[in-house]
């Protein structure tokens, strides 16, 4: 690896790919300041792994680094970024840093749009459980790892493969994993075209003699079947031809059961404690990536059916006055119809009420359609004001518009946290089960709803 030598200063290290590295150069014994527009759990953690967090943006914030290592979401503009370039300090990207940070290890990459999370945790979990001591970098906390980031001991590094701003092109995987390829992040792209251009590129990094799994089950992922001129091709998905299929799906309240079969040959029987079809096949493109790097399926077996999964992934946060809180990431209609028919298998016969934080204006208005017609099965449905992260106002259209385009449910909206909690408060009653989603800061309305129903 080379050789990374201290003070690094990270501009926007409360991000969750921010704070991996962070905590990844804090186990080195490397020094690391950083700072972010606001203080959260995760600059906590890396403060409690010695790192010095500092909140908002200034030229004073900077210190004497050997090297800067800035969020994809900030630019030139930035005070810290701009006095680094003023000073002849160096200053890269996210993706570049963790490429130097897994130099020398065999790489498992995931990419997608949906699952990559679930995924590689998945991945990197087993792998753990396995003995290989893998290295991860995730986007999002594992409640079976205990974290996002580790240093690990063995050979393997597990790695989500976030496409925004291409930040995946900077990787050189033996692995690479697309879990599906829906357009996304089109206030970067621009275009369709270009976004699943940009994962026909991700496909050709595969090394030489390399393995790309693709979703047989999604049309944007299956095209690329066959796209690594260089790596093995193989495919994954619930029946059908693909490569790797989850032969006799069975769904309960308390996960699914199905048979692991490749190429015709039945591999043994998994069960995993979530019932949704989106699991299934996360959990199928897991095993095989660890049965293809030698692991046992006895071991895959134990694991997957021990899983709590991610933070913010069809996570509990708690019980009041007999409602269910729940709490999911789901920020794409893809997404949120996964969410509400896994609900649904998993808790029948009962209310469901979301409350859904959109995540940037552009995102709402280029799927605009999508989102206006992705609640079927939800009984109550609350919209709370706009997660705006790099955007102003001007982006697309409002989250107070999105509410009264929304006819099935009759949506409601909320300005305010305290808003959307009196709202879904008012509405549950004893037996329902609630939901707040979205990539943003929603997830913090869940307990002021359990305090208002308490």
């Amino acid at each position: 690896m080379t050789e990374i030598t201290g003070p690094v200063h990270l501009v926007g290290i409360g991000g969750m790919h921010m704070s991996a590295i962070a905590l990844l150069l804090r186990e080195r014994g490397i020094e690391v300041t950083g700072s972010d527009l606001r203080l959260s759990a995760l600059t906590a953690k890396v403060e409690a792994a010695g790192a010095t967090v500092v909140e908002g943006h200034s030229t004073k914030n900077l210190g004497n680094p050997a090297l800067v290592v800035t969020t994809a979401a900030a630019d030139d503009a930035n005070p810290e970024i701009a006095e680094a370039h003023r000073r002849g300090i160096p200053v890269i990207l996210r993706a570049e840093m963790v490429a130097r940070l897994m130099e020398g290890k065999r790489v498992i990459a995931v990419a997608g749009a949906h699952g990559k999370t679930t995924t590689s945790s998945l991945i990197a979990f087993i792998l753990r459980e396995a003995g290989r001591n893998p290295m991860y970098l995730l986007g999002g906390e594992s409640v079976d790892l205990g974290g996002h980031a580790a240093w690990g001991g063995g050979d393997l590094c597990v790695v989500e493969a976030d496409e925004y701003k291409r930040a995946f092109h900077a990787y050189r995987p033996a692995v690479a994993v697309i879990t599906n390829v829906e357009p996304d992040h089109l206030d970067y792209y621009g275009s369709e075209a270009a976004y699943h251009e940009a994962f026909t590129h991700f496909a050709n990094l595969v090394q030489p003699d390399g393995l790309l799994l693709v979703c047989a089950d999604d049309a944007g992922s299956a095209r690329l079947a066959g796209a690594a001129t260089r790596s093995r091709n193989e495919t994954y998905g619930i029946g059908g031809n693909a490569t790797w299929t989850a032969e006799n799906v069975q769904k309960s309240a308390l996960g699914a059961d199905f048979a692991v079969s490749r190429q015709g040959t039945n591999l043994g029987e998994l069960h995993v404690p979530f019932p949704g079809d989106h699991f299934v096949r996360n959990a199928l493109a897991a095993a095989a990536v660890c049965l293809n790097e030698g692991v046992a399926m006895d071991v895959i077996r134990r694991t997957l059916a021990k899983v709590h999964g991610a933070h913010r992934r069809f996570e509990k946060l708690g019980e009041a006055n007999g409602v269910l809180v729940m709490d999911d990431y789901a920020h794409h209609p893809t997404e949120a119809r996964s969410t509400i028919v896994t609900a649904r298998a998993a808790f029948p016969g009962r209310r469901l009420i979301v409350v859904y934080q959109p995540h940037t204006y552009s995102r709402i208005a280029y799927l605009w359609d999508e989102w206006i017609s992705c609640w079927e099965g939800v009984d109550e449905l609350v919209v709370l004001e706009t997660y705006a992260a790099r955007e102003n106002p001007e982006g697309g259209k409002s989250a107070r518009d999105l509410a009264t385009a929304i006819t099935s449910p009759m949506a409601r909206y909320a300005a305010t946290f305290d808003d959307a909690a009196a709202t879904t408060a008012g509405l549950a009653r004893r037996g329902d089960v609630l939901f707040t989603m979205g990539a943003g800061d929603v997830v913090e309305v869940g307990p002021k709803i359990l305090e208002l129903l308490r």
